[in-house]
């Protein structure tokens, strides 16, 4: 009898997805990065271990010789031996005081390689290191956090239901070699994250991994073997690349997979193992716990409905978005390029349609520039309330990260020139400026050059030719006759802060075909420039115009209505302020 295929472990999944102290003043820990990972982990949940053995390739990245590397995992694991060749080479172990990973701290390895490294040569070396991983929040606690908000957002852990392990910011599973991050200093684990992401894009991982399922967990029947398992074997994803099952003893043995050499981006490397059944659709692939079908299928559903919107916009799917679910219903999403992780239990129809639209521009839409990549994502979700709900309803959502753009744009009218560039889009490691500004920026962008427009450049893209900061300015120009320079200098290339409207005043007369002339003087008090809607209230209904104006002037308009003027709003909430309580005037009525 054909073995039930949700009854193979339940679908158990593997998910690989790409998704201190000095020991020497003068010791430069990214002086080397790792290009290439050939990685065998063996993980028993039932102790919380990871064991890890391999090779590993460094590349000197600097400009002279170097003959000492850092190599780095996190603090709950410990460096068994480093060899290059058959030669064991000379290691010292110290902790290392980091919060990239979530134990606060990491395990380091100072090693003396047996020659030097000449600039951008390479050096291989077989490595061994093992240990457990808990769920630990240690670096969240001690800046303050609560405990529950601090062990929702550090959710890593191996252990008997759930095994999940995101790499560098969160744990260290996989060797890394950073500086110092410490989440008490502003941005300071998003600058060394981002550096050491940047080093490492374009590197390549190969995992092999031997899973002790523990007791309890479904297996498969004696009478069953392996070559009979072939239509129903469990999955593994490597970046969304399905690996190979390679057996199952059915005494009790591991599980091995194997997940092909894959080349990683500026997606974090993450590993989640659990007890999933799957539920696929044409355009995602949903793992999910027993019991949570009914959720499942709502995102299901909601992937179906949001398809045609996301390949109108962003083309059609390069791959298939996936959806693994996390046990705990207050733990953080967390995303790795088409890969979501996320609980499902609590879902609605309406939030699940604004994730899955999120993570099918992932599957359709590919960029290594945050504020392109995220931003359009979040621009994505705007689109699907928009459609389902209306303007409004798309504007009231970007109303909930102009609040916080504007919390964290207040200091950016004293930036100093060099601050502006590293506070830029096109230079930010800050997740909510790539994220809720980006969005804002293409919604902005929409408003001045038009749907159809910005189709055209959209699908213009091509992220091997983004070479420059600029592309994406120049494949826009190329759908518009409008300059949009001053835009995106002040919006993209540099961190101008935000504009602030106010209406400075507004003045109504009568005009000899019985209709009125009203002048508007609009102002912008604010460090950037934007196209703004200007809303005219009239006795009879309203008019719209757009304006640009930009920072610290001032502009006047004229427009003529068929009825008394009213009141007129400048800023429907499409472009982020700094300060919208001076945008209404109330218009006198005209004498005479």
């Amino acid at each position: 009898m054909k073995l039930p295929q949700a009854k193979v472990f339940g679908y158990l999944c593997v998910l690989c997805v790409l998704c201190g102290e000095s020991l020497c003043f003068s010791l430069d820990r990214e002086a080397f990065s790792i290009p290439n990972y050939d990685l065998n982990l063996q993980i028993e949940p039932e102790q919380h271990r990871l064991g890890v053995r391999g090779k590993i390739t460094l590349r000197n990245d600097t400009a002279a010789p170097q003959k000492i590397a850092v190599l780095q995992v996190s603090s709950s694991l410990d460096w068994r031996s480093i060899k290059a060749g058959e030669r064991v080479v000379q290691f010292v172990r110290q902790p290392y005081t980091s919060d990239i990973d979530h134990t606060g701290s990491l395990s380091e390895a100072i090693v003396t390689l047996p020659q030097e490294v000449a600039p951008h040569a390479t050096v291989d070396l077989d490595i061994a290191y093992e240990g457990v991983i808990l769920l630990d929040a240690t670096r969240l606690i001690r800046i303050d956090t609560p405990e529950d908000a601090a062990r929702n957002s550090d959710w890593d852990r191996i252990d008997e239901n759930f095994t999940g392990l995101r790499g560098a910011g969160h744990v260290a599973w996989y060797p890394i070699a950073t500086d110092v991050a410490n989440l008490s200093e502003p941005d300071s684990l998003f600058e060394v994250l981002a550096r050491w992401k940047t080093r490492e894009s374009g590197s390549k991982m190969h995992l092999g991994i031997a899973f002790s399922p523990p007791a309890g967990w479904l297996r498969f029947p004696e009478e069953k073997g392996i070559a009979d398992l072939a239509k129903d074997e469990p999955k593994a994803l490597f970046n969304a690349i399905n690996c190979t099952f390679e057996g199952n003893d059915r005494y009790g043995g591991p599980l091995s997979f194997d997940c092909g050499s894959q080349l990683l981006r500026l997606d974090v490397p993450t590993l989640v193992i659990a007890q999933y059944q799957v539920l696929e659709r044409p355009g995602i692939e949903l793992r999910y716990l027993q019991g949570h079908e009914a959720a499942t299928t709502a995102m299901a559903d909601a992937a179906q409905q949001d398809s045609q919107l996301i390949a109108d916009w962003f083309g059609p799917a390069r791959e298939r978005a996936k959806v693994a679910e996390l046990p705990d219903p207050g733990a953080a999403p967390f995303e790795s390029g088409v890969l979501l992780l996320t609980a499902l239990k609590d879902r609605d129809s309406g939030s699940a349609g604004l994730t899955v639209a999120h993570q099918l521009t992932h599957a359709s839409f590919l960029s290594f520039r945050p504020w392109i990549e995220e931003g359009l994502a979040h621009f994505a979700q705007t689109l699907y309330l928009e459609q389902e709900k209306g303007r409004q309803a798309a504007l009231d959502y970007m109303g909930l990260h102009r609040t916080s753009l504007a919390r964290i744009e207040t200091t950016s009218t004293a930036l100093e020139s060099e601050q502006e560039q590293r506070r830029s889009l096109v230079n930010t490691v800050s997740e909510e400026l790539y994220r809720s500004k980006g969005m804002c920026v293409w919604w902005m962008l929409r408003d001045m050059i038009g749907d159809a427009a910005l189709k055209k450049a959209i699908a213009a893209y091509k992220p091997e030719d983004d070479k420059d900061s600029a592309y994406m300015q120049r494949l826009i120009a190329s759908q518009t006759q409008r300059d949009l320079g001053w835009f995106f200098d002040d919006w993209v290339y540099h961190d101008r802060g935000l504009p602030d409207f106010k209406v400075e005043s507004a003045y109504a007369s009568k005009t000899s075909t019985a209709g009125f002339m009203l002048t508007i003087t609009l102002g912008n008090l604010g460090t950037a420039g934007a196209e703004v809607p200007v809303n005219i209230k009239l006795a009879t209904g309203e008019v719209t115009r757009r304006i640009e104006v930009h920072a610290r002037s001032k502009t006047t308009i004229r427009v003529e209505t068929p009825s008394a003027p009213q009141e007129v709003r400048v800023n429907d909430g499409s472009v982020p302020e700094s300060d919208p309580a001076n945008n209404i005037f109330k218009v006198e009525s005209p004498k005479g």
